[in-house]
């Protein structure tokens, strides 16, 4: 069993209110949850308007199928939300078993 882990801040530049950023938060999650069947969250940065850090996990049985999945999750938001920026992203694959 292989597990990748993925944290990606972004920044939402034009961004102003708390509820804003949850709109786009929502839109980013529910959109990569749906096309990529992974476990996505918001982990960190609940407070502030303009950062946001999402978590995401995939789980394969092949590992380079796991890296492949993160590799497009992160080009998937680069390119489909050019209201975000991606400011770093870190990832760990875990073999298990």
């Amino acid at each position: 069993m292989n597990i990748g882990v993925c944290k990606i801040n972004l920044r939402i530049p034009e961004n102003e209110t708390l509820k804003g950023k949850r709109m786009v938060v929502q839109s980013i999650v529910s959109r990569v949850r749906d096309k990529f069947h992974v476990s996505i969250a918001e982990v960190e940065n609940g407070d502030k308007w303009q950062l946001v850090t999402i978590g995401v996990c995939c789980v394969s049985n092949d590992g380079r199928h796991t890296n492949e999945m993160i590799s497009r999750i992160v080009d998937y938001i680069e390119t489909t939300r050019l209201d975000v920026e991606v400011l770093s992203c870190e990832t760990e694959f875990i073999s298990v078993f």
